[in-house]
């Protein structure tokens, strides 16, 4: 059976390079195995993206 981790990360909306670093983050949680599932967004507060990620573990004592 699959297993799996996860990750939450939060990028505010305040700063003018938000959306460049979202993505410059991303692109290196991918290179690591990370798969995004879900991105939630709330302009209440300007609190910005939350976004929820996924990667699949191995089990202890097998071996790829």
């Amino acid at each position: 059976m699959k297993t799996f981790e996860y990750n939450i990360l939060s990028f505010p909306m305040t700063r003018k390079t938000g959306l460049a670093d979202m993505q410059t983050c991303l692109n290196e949680k991918g290179a690591d195995g990370w798969e995004v599932v879900s991105i939630s967004s709330s302009e209440f507060a300007n609190v910005g993206h939350t976004v929820f990620l996924k990667r699949e573990t191995t089990p202890a004592g097998v071996t790829t």
